[in-house]
């Protein structure tokens, strides 16, 4: 029951904002309020004892500071103070300030002090209250959103780790060596998605342009496959892309990049892989990778090949809402024109 009244009191406090918002009606209404209450105190004096000059105008003080504010309450806690003096101290009707009447005037001018600073520190407080308040209901749905954006990355992760050992399955058939090499390649794919979400979840790292990303992204597959003859070169305009998009464009260039280092250079000769994105128009990007290696065989055909990492690679550029082509000759040019936005789901 405390905790319900002290609720109300409060969104009344809130409430008062909007009248507190129109300074100037506030001393129309002080005005008002000052004059009503000197003629309610003409209608009690003949019933009320001497010394009570104020009492009607205590109460008009303290509900235009708590309605209004602060300057109309001072406005009529002045014009409550001349009234009074004016009519009701002695001698009435005139300005004479004498001991008694200096006494009740200081009295006066204490108290309504009081009231109007404990009024104003009030509206102070209900005011921050209300930011606090506004603050918290943010700072809430943000964890929420960010909750559930958790829960959903953690499902599409464990989706794709499901696909890719399916994948793999596929691939072994009966012959213990080829299940022992797809584990060992599973492995590997596993702890490079590992390395990229901790790159992508990094805090310091949220405004990190895609450009310095991938490079980033490519030095670390260099170190990790001991590839020292290969260059990587990443040519990217200054783009930023949500963190859904920016995990799948990491693994599709990871995969690319991968079946190029294996397959594409001699282990003696130097090499070099670029990574380009083009902003086509504002609806398209275009990403290329190329390298310099032997290139693709003369027979090859993407919509026959079973080779895994290729089955992967696309079915990551059609998340992205677009598809592989490739073109041989001197080295490999694997190029995907798709959407500059995410593609609406179907």
């Amino acid at each position: 029951m405390d905790t319900l009244r002290r609720t109300w009191f409060w969104t009344l406090v809130q409430g008062t904002e909007r009248l507190r918002a129109h300074p100037w009606l506030g001393d129309v209404v002080a005005v008002a309020t000052t004059a009503g209450a000197l003629a309610l105190r003409f209608a009690v004096d003949p019933v009320l004892p001497s010394g009570f000059p104020y009492l009607t105008f205590f109460p008009a003080v303290i509900l235009t500071t708590f309605f209004w504010g602060l300057r109309p309450g001072i406005t009529c806690a002045v014009l409550s103070g001349l009234a009074a003096w004016y009519f009701f101290l002695t001698p009435a009707g005139s300005w004479e300030l004498n001991g008694p009447a200096a006494l009740a005037l200081g009295f006066y001018a204490c108290i309504v002090a009081v009231d109007i600073a404990l009024i104003h520190v009030m509206h102070v407080a209900g005011t921050r209250l209300r930011q606090e308040q506004v603050v918290t209901a943010g700072l809430y749905e943000q964890q929420r959103t960010l909750f559930q954006e958790l829960q959903h990355r953690v499902a599409n992760n464990m989706q794709f780790v499901a696909a890719l050992l399916h994948l793999q399955k596929r691939k072994v058939g009966s012959d213990p060596n080829a299940a022992m090499a797809a584990l060992d390649e599973a492995r590997v794919r596993l702890e490079t998605i590992s390395r990229i979400h901790r790159r992508l979840y990094d805090p310091s790292r949220l405004d990190l342009p895609v450009g310095q990303y991938l490079q980033e992204l490519c030095s670390d597959m260099l170190d990790a496959t001991g590839a020292q003859n290969i260059v990587c070169l990443v040519d990217v305009p200054p783009l930023q892309f949500d963190l859904t998009r920016l995990t799948t464009l990491s693994l599709l260039v990871v995969e690319v990049v991968t079946n190029a280092l294996k397959h594409a250079f001699t282990p003696s000769k130097r090499g070099t892989i670029t990574i380009r994105l083009e902003q086509l128009d504002l609806m398209q990007l275009a990403l290329t990778i190329a390298d310099d290696g032997k290139g693709i065989p003369a027979s090859f055909d993407p919509d026959t090949s079973k080779s895994l990492g290729f089955r992967i690679s696309q079915g990551l550029a059609i998340q992205l809402g677009g598809s592989l082509t490739y073109t041989g000759g001197a080295g490999t040019v694997v190029r995907m024109v798709f959407p500059a936005a995410h593609p609406p789901a179907p």
